[in-house]
């Protein structure tokens, strides 16, 4: 009699776990599919969420555009998703709906680039101004005396990209007056843009000495402008992201130095904070990854960590 007491209790422990289980529905809005690293971080998102057997992510494609970013906000604000987390184009264009976002009482993280002051909101990101100092440091004694160069920058709003050029400011233009820029356009983090921009920077300027990209996608589209010139065979290139191609570009003497934004570590941060957000472990979280520099010196680790993710086969 006890052992069929003790059986029933069992059972009915068992039904009332699995009945208490919840799947969390967490959904991941990218800035644009299109991004390589856009669609680096939203892969990694995808792979990390798969160590975590409560908490289901979909990954919706924003296609760097502000009305569609909006509009999957909103939809997944209906669709009364547990957690919303967005990877915004434009920050401030996103803001109000990330602000619906808490007001709906759903957990919400802004990520690769916060969008701060949110109040009730959380954020996974990266330091933008170390970003590009850690580049601008090292370029104040690469670049020659009275060199030319040519600057690429991010959509104007993004957080990212205005932290990175004022960085790029203060930390090397200020102190290099003898530096003259030739050419300076906004390129939208991306590579066709920015290689167009390069060829007509090309057609117009004899010498151009670096390249001074907001990002690694828009150094390699300017890079690919001019392979096999050798009119421009020593200039120098500087990205951020530290994405498969760049660490294979400099690999190869290309680019000069990237300054890693690794998406593995934004991924595990993002999940794990998700996982204390929608637990109730914590109720805001705000936190920054580290930013190395990736040069020819220590460019190997950085290739091998992209081969064991499967991003370089």
């Amino acid at each position: 009699m006890m052992k069929k007491i003790l059986t029933l209790c069992l059972m009915i422990c068992t039904i009332s776990a699995f009945a208490q289980a919840k799947e969390y529905k967490v959904a991941y809005i990218a800035r644009a599919q299109a991004d390589s690293f856009a669609a680096w971080l939203a892969n990694s998102v995808k792979a990390e969420a798969e160590k975590y057997p409560d908490i289901s992510v979909t990954i919706f494609d924003g296609q760097a555009d502000d009305s569609k970013e909006n509009a999957l906000i909103e939809n997944a604000i209906t669709n009364k998703f547990d957690l919303i987390i967005i990877q915004p184009n434009n920050g401030e264009s996103q803001r109000p709906y990330a602000e619906k976002v808490v007001q709906a009482g759903i957990f919400c993280i802004t990520t690769n680039a916060r969008i701060a002051g949110i109040e009730g909101a959380s954020s996974v990101d990266a330091n933008p101004y170390e970003q590009a100092a850690v580049n601008a440091r090292a370029a104040l004694t690469q670049i020659p005396q009275n060199a030319s160069v040519v600057v690429l920058n991010g959509p104007p709003g993004n957080f990212h990209a205005d932290a990175r050029r004022k960085s790029w400011q203060a930390e090397f233009f200020d102190k290099r007056p003898d530096v003259k820029i030739v050419g300076e356009q906004i390129a939208n983090w991306n590579k066709d843009e920015a290689m167009k921009l390069m060829e007509d920077w090309v057609q117009a300027n004899d010498k151009i000495d670096a390249i001074i990209s907001m990002n690694d996608n828009m150094a390699a589209g300017a890079l690919e402008a001019i392979k096999g010139n050798e009119k421009f065979a020593n200039i120098l290139a500087y990205g951020v992201d530290g994405t498969a191609e760049a660490v294979l570009l400099i690999k190869e003497g290309r680019m000069t130095s990237t300054c890693l934004q690794s998406a593995y570590a934004l991924a595990e941060l993002l999940l794990s904070t998700a996982d204390k957000l929608l637990t109730g472990k914590e109720k805001v979280i705000n936190v920054d990854i580290d930013n190395p520099l990736v040069t020819k010196d220590n460019v190997d680790q950085y290739i091998e960590m992209h081969k064991k993710a499967g991003a370089i086969k």
